[in-house]
């Protein structure tokens, strides 16, 4: 791996280009189209370091473990993420993570920490399982049901109750759900080109962050004006400060509580429903699954956070569900300066990609890629070990803080599932959502469950 940032002072070559596009407009109608498409198609035509042109605006996707690590190792003041994220800024608000210099935005993320560490996550799993059985309450002996909307909502709960508190989670009503829903769904790859079009979906976005402010604003009041001290997120964030001593104010705590959110739920609701759908799919790996579940619960019903550490062949079924359904489908940086990757300048301006997706459909990297092999992750082939190969949870300094919380929170609810009912697919074969940013299972998605004798 090569990156000189001094590839101003050479002569370097561009990256080689990819074929085809429109005069002015380039790849502009590919890229809204079929973004993934596009990508795979530039990583199997042109190779590791593809160009092509969006909206006036040259790409370049890195795709391969070796510039991989160039494009997660880059300092920020060469590859930037705030300026090719500046999507966000209408989800998580003015001021807020992508909205701010570096230095800023590293202080608001550390604020995360204190719900993300060891002695935290230790009674998530407790809290999880509670909910996932208040969810089965209403579920009876059998039925069918849809598991996307399903996982959606419990993670959505799942996350708020151990990220945010007991006090936020029975605030949570179905206008929280919704408004949330709305949140989410204003992120699509138009986004990224022009975040603040008069299209509908940005327009829902917009209303649902407004309202969302409104219903943290009145929950941080009530605890101010009560004088309530709990130990939960929330607290937290209202009274962390900045260096310079000042307090978060009501929008930054809403912003980040967003921000916590997305790093518990974002990903979490789509990923549960891709593991069940793939251990459906593949009734051997599930029988392993199961067996290792049944064998845990045997041991410890109560289902305690040592034991969750012990469901090892359930977590790699969850980590293979993320490499061929990574939510997070494309990660940007921007180039801030001139720099060299590969023999390659890649001039200031351009935004530099790398793809999950198609990284992780590399056959050279991961044997037979497109298969569903949850035991690549064990000893001794671990392919997941290999330096920026894997990349579900992204890399380097940014990589995403909630990826040990979000695969304790899948295994919890995959063991408290298939340890109480059977399941199979029903309907039409389950394909692929792209129409956003994350991509889930497309709906209808239908499964049957039967309690288990």
């Amino acid at each position: 791996m090569q990156i000189d940032t001094r590839a101003a002072t050479r002569r370097l070559p561009l990256p080689p280009k990819l074929g085809g596009g429109l005069p002015l407009l380039g790849h502009t109608l590919d890229f809204l189209r079929d973004t993934q498409g596009l990508m795979r198609r530039a990583a199997s035509e042109v190779g590791p370091v593809a160009r092509f042109r969006v909206v006036g605006k040259d790409m370049v996707l890195l795709t391969g473990p070796k510039v991989h690590e160039a494009f997660f190792r880059a300092p920020d003041e060469v590859l930037n993420p705030s300026e090719a994220y500046k999507m966000m800024v209408p989800v998580f608000g003015k001021g807020v993570a992508y909205d701010n210099d570096g230095e800023r935005m590293m202080e608001q993320l550390h604020m995360l920490l204190p719900a993300l560490q060891d002695q935290r996550m230790r009674t998530y799993g407790s809290v999880i399982a509670q909910e996932v059985d208040d969810s089965l309450s209403t579920w009876g002996d059998s039925g069918e049901r849809c598991i996307v909307e399903y996982a959606q909502t419990l993670t959505n709960f799942t996350s708020s109750h151990c990220l945010l508190g007991r006090e936020f989670r029975k605030e949570m009503t179905e206008e929280w759900a919704r408004v949330y829903h709305d949140l989410e769904r204003g992120i699509v790859p138009i986004g990224y080109i022009h975040p603040y079009l008069p299209i509908p979906a940005f327009r829902r976005r917009d209303r649902a962050r407004a309202r969302l402010g409104e219903m943290v604003s009145e929950v941080v009041e009530r605890r101010r004006r009560s004088g309530t001290v709990r130990e939960d997120f929330l607290q937290t964030l209202m009274e962390s400060r900045y260096k310079d001593g000042s307090a978060l104010s009501d929008h930054e705590i809403t912003g980040m509580l967003v921000a916590a959110m997305f790093a518990g739920h974002h990903t979490s609701g789509v990923t549960t429903a891709w593991t069940l759908i793939e251990l459906l799919r593949h009734p051997k790996e599930l029988a392993l699954v199961r067996d290792e579940i049944d064998a845990v619960y045997a041991e410890d019903p109560e289902l305690t956070f040592p034991s969750l550490r012990k469901l090892k062949r359930t977590e790699w079924a969850v980590k293979e569900a993320l490499r061929l359904h990574p939510p997070l489908f494309i990660l940007l940086r921007a180039a801030l300066e001139d720099y060299e990757i590969e023999g390659y300048l890649i001039p200031k301006g351009t935004w530099c990609i790398v793809s999950p997706i198609v990284a992780h459909e590399l056959d050279e990297v991961f044997a037979e890629a497109k298969r569903f092999d949850p035991s690549r992750y064990d000893k001794p082939r671990q392919e997941d070990k290999k330096p920026f190969a894997y990349i579900a949870f992204g890399g380097g300094r940014h990589k995403c803080m909630g990826n040990a919380f979000a695969i304790l929170q899948i295994k919890t609810i995959m063991a408290k599932l298939l340890h109480e009912y059977d399941f199979e697919l029903s309907g039409d074969p389950i394909e692929t959502d792209f129409s956003g940013l994350v991509l889930g299972p497309k709906l209808p998605c239908r499964v049957k469950y039967r309690r288990r004798g």
